[in-house]
């Protein structure tokens, strides 16, 4: 999990909402599926040697 951001970017709470120890387990995992800076659901693409995500405002994360 991303916590440089207000948002949860697994599951789109803010990060001062709560535990996020689930999410953190299940980003080892798994893609980024929102903005951690602006909350938008981002496009993600997965291969199989990583993964891109986008938000619309904030550009390109990748694996």
């Amino acid at each position: 999990m991303t916590t440089t951001g207000l948002w949860c970017d697994r599951c789109g709470r803010s990060t001062g909402d709560g535990s996020h120890n689930s999410c953190a387990a299940a980003r080892v995992l798994e893609p980024p599926r929102f903005c951690p800076q602006c909350r938008r659901r981002m496009k993600v693409q997965v291969v199989p040697t990583g993964w891109s995500a986008v938000c619309v405002e904030h550009g390109e994360t990748h694996q």
